[in-house]
């Protein structure tokens, strides 16, 4: 064939991610193994049936026409109320952009803001598509670590010693994902006095914010100068457990979603109507959200109680989100290889920490997407297998 655009074949190089200890698992569990799969952050229950059943009565109502480019205005003014409840800011609908899931919010908001040879600073550990996301763009990026010993809170500092003089951009996830960490006021506001004073675009995945257990949520959109300088991504996946459903959004300037629009023509040209109107719905009414919320808080705390004092284990971050972050390296400095003998020992499928950034390196993230029984039983095979691990690591440097 001819040859591809070297667009398409950066967007992922080729490599190991990590990700092949839970392409390993699921191989596995499909062959009949009895995998417990912590790998991935995908809910084990279906959306709320309210939501399924304003989604039955659309199609119905024969809703199977184009839509607006947009999104139809309904669901733009749930979003911009739901945008003006995660953010703290008073939100018009012409604030708000409606995609096909966070992921094509995120890339409109790095397509939006970056021209190719531009610059962006990403925080680490980070969600597995970013760096795709900005090859994507044609634009360059640098990874700034937020440091495990500091609970994955970023430094302002750092961030700011890595700006290069075509930077544009910094990308930010709180609550995140992969670590639970949720970003506290004192950390949003270090990185918005850097974007303020650089006059850069700050990218603020949001996706997790219903999810944030005890702690805070803050967004950067509400703090002083930011709602002008300042994109946030938001899904129904996680907080409305609508994760195949792909209905997103992003919330910013009205200048810029209005120039969003022009994206949209030539990519998604508008959303399904019927999944519009009950995303909309599901929105208004917030179908299943306090209880997944609940749900996600109470697997969180079942999970963190039973590896509780686990020898050289220790909890970073797992604040919030569906996940909790475990620092083996005092076990296993080499997280893939620990993952892996996990899978084979225990059959207990976990991602590797350095999947997801340096920053993560030594540590596995393990998602709260099974029931609590699980949870524990998945926590007594990892304090077996980590106390055998250790255990043979001692024999082999003294034999």
């Amino acid at each position: 064939m001819p040859k591809p655009s070297a667009r398409i074949c950066g967007i992922t190089p080729s490599g190991k991610d990590g990700w092949e200890v839970h392409f390993e698992a699921m191989t596995r569990k499909e062959a009949g193994q009895d995998i417990i799969m912590l790998s991935v952050g995908d809910h084990d229950f279906d959306t709320p049936n309210e939501t399924i059943e304003a989604c039955v009565a659309a199609v119905r109502d024969g809703y199977h026409h184009y839509t607006q480019l947009s999104g139809i205005p309904r669901l733009r003014a749930a979003m911009a109320a739901i945008s003006a409840q995660a953010t703290g800011v008073p939100t018009t609908p012409e604030e708000v952009i409606a995609t096909p899931g966070g992921q094509l919010a995120l890339y409109a908001a790095v397509q939006g803001v970056l021209d190719p040879g531009e610059h962006a600073i990403v925080v680490a550990p980070y969600y597995a598509t970013y760096p795709g996301t900005f090859r994507a763009a044609g634009a360059g990026f640098t990874v700034v670590e937020a440091r495990a010993a500091d609970g994955f809170q970023p430094d302002a500092a750092a961030i700011e010693k890595a700006l290069q003089p075509n930077t544009r951009a910094i990308l930010i996830n709180t609550p995140n994902n992969p670590t639970g960490a949720v970003y506290t006021r004192a950390t949003l506001e270090g990185i918005a006095d850097v974007c303020r004073r650089h006059d850069l675009w700050l990218l603020s995945d949001e996706v997790y914010w219903t999810l944030g257990g005890e702690a805070e949520h803050i967004s950067p959109r509400a703090l002083p100068g930011m709602a002008e300088r300042t994109l946030v991504i938001n899904s129904m996946s996680k907080s409305h457990g609508m994760t195949g459903w792909r209905i997103g959004w992003l919330t910013g300037p009205e200048e810029m979603v209005a120039l969003l629009g022009s994206l949209n023509l030539v990519t998604t040209y508008g959303l399904t109507d019927f999944v519009s109107r009950a995303s909309a719905e599901a929105l208004e009414s917030g179908y299943g959200v306090a209880e997944i919320a609940e749900r996600y808080a109470a697997r969180r705390s079942v999970f963190l109680d039973a590896v509780r004092g686990m020898n050289d284990v220790v909890v970073r971050g797992s604040e919030g989100g569906m996940y909790a972050m475990l620092d083996i390296s005092a076990i296993e400095p080499d997280d893939e290889k620990f993952a892996f003998a996990l899978l084979d020992a225990e059959s207990v499928a976990v991602m590797p920490g350095s999947s997801f950034g340096e920053a993560a390196s030594g540590h596995i993230r393990i998602s709260l997407c099974q029931p609590e029984p699980l949870l524990r039983e998945a926590a007594a095979r990892l304090r077996r297998f980590a106390s055998a691990y250790r255990n043979s690591r001692k024999e082999s440097r003294h034999a």
